[in-house]
């Protein structure tokens, strides 16, 4: 979720853009610096040495004063704080907001308890993905969610087109766009024992997936403990005049830590964690059940259908996909997205999706989707970079471990 929930640079774009002139930057991103939106920590992080690039319309800090190999591993370490503003957050509101959602959804919202949430895919009528989202229920009539940056308006303009059929057949649903809120990402060991000094609330009660509305340095705050990084975090959304204010504290608390974190890292973070990154590891092409997000369509949806395009994502249940997405380790250069992959005998089975150099394993990593057949852990392959072949295997994800807080 997402990404990231969870980025649609891979770490390629990400690699070239950290090099590029603005100049160059603008004609790649088609955007002029003057066109590109800024939130409202935009000046904080310039002050912080933010190098700031283009993304999905935004003006995004890529890296700070440190590499994007250093912030990563600290991340992991310490804690690293995220900028995530340019996101989508929206909440559906009525007493038909649920099952409203799941005609669009493939998640068992209804089974969600109060306060709880989950990653989820909006799906097309062919079972394509449209975005992924981490979705809260917040009540039984009160629905949080998250949608990426660079799928923000086709995901309005689908959620309201829905809607307006819904309400013309008496469905009681509104929705608000939080577009006066800004949100943090904190992620790693130190996030919570941070975030700590700043609330009266006792985070150790708030586990993975869990969703409170509470005062965090003084101000109404709605925090999921969520990321997209694999490792134990929180987002937060506070309102955007209170956001600079709060970015401040928590760098406080961490006694210097917890540090500002970029782009860049963010995606080394995500692919870390076999996290997919929507654009690059799932289109509108691409169904959950080749995705490998099979475990994120709820039991009783699967008996019910009732979403946009079950009838092909339940048969591939049913009969197995034809494509799946897994990771690799491979020798040789990092391969990048679109690299191909060949079995042994050098035909072709598939492409990389994502791919680079991890800095926490020091070795590189990526994923794809090859044949159904090819994709068991230990299946050694060929992965072309720049037309020659070098040793892969496939292995099972994530690469790193998680550090989700759940009850023990």
């Amino acid at each position: 979720m997402r990404g990231g929930a969870l980025w649609q640079l891979g770490q390629s774009i990400t690699r070239r853009l950290s090099q590029a002139d603005k100049k160059v930057i603008g004609r790649r991103c088609f955007a002029t610096e003057a066109e590109l939106k800024k939130t409202v920590l935009y000046d904080f992080h310039v002050s912080n040495g933010g190098k700031m690039v283009p993304f999905a319309g935004w003006s995004m800090p890529i890296q700070y004063k440190d590499s994007i190999m250093d912030s990563t591993v600290n991340c992991r370490e310490n804690g690293g704080l995220f900028d995530v503003s340019h996101m989508c957050g929206l909440s559906l509101k009525g007493k038909d907001c649920i099952p409203f959602l799941e005609k669009l959804v493939i998640a068992d919202v209804a089974g969600l308890a109060p306060g709880t949430g989950t990653l989820t895919v909006f799906t097309n009528e062919k079972g394509g993905a449209i975005d992924d989202s981490v979705i809260t229920k917040v009540k039984d009539d009160y629905i949080y969610l998250v949608v990426n940056a660079g799928c923000r308006d086709k995901d309005l303009a689908h959620i309201e087109a829905h809607m307006k059929a819904f309400k013309a057949k008496g469905g009681d649903v509104t929705w608000h766009i939080h577009d006066e809120r800004s949100l943090l990402a904190l992620q790693g060991p130190l996030a919570a024992p941070a975030l700590q000094h700043l609330t009266k609330d006792n985070l150790s009660k708030v586990y993975f997936g869990e969703f409170r509305m509470l005062d965090i340095n003084g101000v109404h705050c709605f925090l999921t403990r969520t990321g997209y990084t694999g490792e134990d975090g929180f987002e937060i959304s506070v309102p955007s005049e209170h956001a600079v204010e709060l970015a401040k504290a928590i760098l406080e608390k961490s006694e210097g830590k917890i540090r500002l974190t970029g782009l860049g890292a963010r995606d080394s973070l995500r692919l870390e964690a076999g996290l997919c990154l929507y654009g690059n590891d799932m289109e509108q092409h691409t169904t959950p059940v080749e995705a490998g997000l099979t475990w994120a369509i709820g039991k009783r949806r699967r008996a019910e259908g009732g979403f946009l395009g079950a009838e092909v994502i339940l048969k591939q249940l049913e009969e197995g996909p034809s494509i799946r997405r897994v990771g690799f380790f491979s020798a040789g250069p990092p391969a990048r997205s679109h690299s191909e992959i060949q079995d042994e005998k050098g035909s072709s089975i598939g492409e990389v999706t994502s791919g680079g150099f991890s800095p926490c394993l020091k070795k590189n990593i990526a994923m794809g989707y090859v044949k159904s057949g090819s994709h068991k852990p230990g299946t050694k392959v060929k992965i072309l970079v720049r037309g020659k072949p070098y040793d892969g295997n496939v292995t099972k994800m994530p690469f790193v471990p998680t550090k989700y807080y759940k009850p023990s």
